[in-house]
């Protein structure tokens, strides 16, 4: 029926569309004034200033300051309310659980690291889960109620036909077919959960090096080799939530492994994941390989080699890279993507010559001939990304003035 609440044309309906025009504008351009806003947008003052002061009583936008320095009087600036809604990730890895929050502007006002070492931490997943997110809320002064959405990012993915986590054998405790069911019970808000290399490319597309681009794929190298997929703008991940497991693709170089999910290993992961560089450096007669966990050995080697002029180290950054390029030859082929980004630290630490010969390799394997880049979000990607995620739905709900 004409007139009707949340038809497309109608008085409410537009007003709602113009309140969002102009909390996306504050979000991307920090304060602003009313004639500002108006310009930028296209409405009158009159319309305006009824917007501001409508965003204002909901408590969507606050008064704070004026401009200065400028000719003529001052004017009131605005600015998104930051208490409006907070929005809540989880970044998962064998090791430790990172947890944080964020107000609605994406600025992180509280931050918890639980450790969980060892296959036996002696303590349920879902206590793991609420004691990360209550350390992170205790740290913003925040209470569980206080959060509209999270998001956990795992290895793997959560298998929509089944419910249960695939892909990542090596995170003791989150298997359990019952587990997301225990973790709505605890947990007062909805929550979503998304493999963590997906969560990177997302914290790419929205704050890095894939800005503005609609089909990318982000090859991302620490702990594993994996790769997230975007085509259309969106996240492909496949029927069962395993698309980008590229660790687990057959590549020559390699033995051709059979049953790699039960052996949790694949031809590209031997030839190019972080396990991979040691020993290559070793072979190649680098001397004082770095000790302790392979993917940190791995970027401090990388780094080293791309900082370092001798011959050893040059030659590990081109086998390296002709090792990581006949991975990614397949995935362009098939795909035929606009941008590949480089992430994780192997990959991140190589820098801009490691980078330029992958961006080589590539062209001589692969008759498409995407950019290479390297990745911006360098500040645990995977948590920014699971906070990226929470925030646009939390900004969807909260700003939704046409209720």
């Amino acid at each position: 029926m004409a007139g009707t609440a949340g038809t497309p044309g109608t008085p409410r309906v537009l007003r709602a569309m113009n309140d969002r025009a102009a909390l996306d504008l504050l979000l991307e351009h920090g304060p602003l004034s009313r004639t500002r806003i108006g310009k930028l947008t296209g409405l009158s003052k009159p319309t305006a200033s009824q917007l501001l002061s409508r965003l204002e009583a909901a408590g969507l936008v606050l008064a704070t300051g004026t401009t200065e320095g400028r000719p003529g009087p001052s004017a009131q600036l605005y600015e998104v309310n930051p208490a409006a809604g907070h929005a809540a990730g989880l970044d998962v890895t064998p090791q430790r659980i990172l947890a944080a929050v964020a107000d609605i502007t994406g600025r992180t006002v509280g931050r918890f690291e639980l450790p969980t070492p060892g296959r036996r931490t002696g303590t349920p997943v879902v206590q793991q889960v609420t004691d990360a997110l209550d350390g992170a809320l205790k740290a913003a002064g925040l209470a569980r109620d206080d959060v509209h959405r999270l998001v956990i990012g795992t290895p793997g993915a959560f298998d929509p036909t089944t419910g249960r986590l695939r892909y990542a054998s090596h995170l003791p405790g989150w298997h359990s077919p019952t587990l997301l069911e225990e973790l709505a019970a605890a947990l007062p808000m909805p929550f979503e959960y998304e493999n963590d290399v997906n969560l990177v490319a997302l914290a790419e597309q929205r704050l890095g090096a894939a800005r503005g681009h609609a089909d990318f794929v982000l090859l991302w190298n620490e702990e594993g080799l994996g790769a997230a997929l975007v085509l259309g703008g969106r996240l492909h991940r496949g029927w069962t939530g395993g698309a980008g497991e590229v660790g687990f693709l057959p590549v020559p170089g390699t033995p051709l492994v059979r049953q790699v999910t039960k052996a949790n290993s694949g031809g590209y992961q031997e030839l190019a994941g972080s396990q991979a560089v040691p020993r290559l450096a070793r072979e190649l007669g680098i001397e004082d390989i770095p000790q302790g966990p392979y993917a940190e050995a791995a970027a401090e080697l990388m780094a080293r080699a791309a900082e370092t002029g001798d011959e050893p180290h040059r030659e590990l950054l081109r086998t390296y890279a002709t090792r990581l390029a006949t991975g990614l030859a397949s995935l362009v082929s098939v795909l035929d993507p606009e941008l590949v980004v480089l992430s994780g630290a192997s990959l991140t630490s190589g820098g801009e010559q490691l980078r330029a010969l992958v961006q080589t390799e590539l062209e001589e394997l692969a008759a498409s001939r995407p950019r290479l880049v390297v990745g911006d979000v360098r500040e645990h990607p995977v948590l920014r990304g699971a906070l990226e995620s929470a925030l646009a739905t939390t900004r969807d709900e909260v700003f939704d003035t046409s209720r």
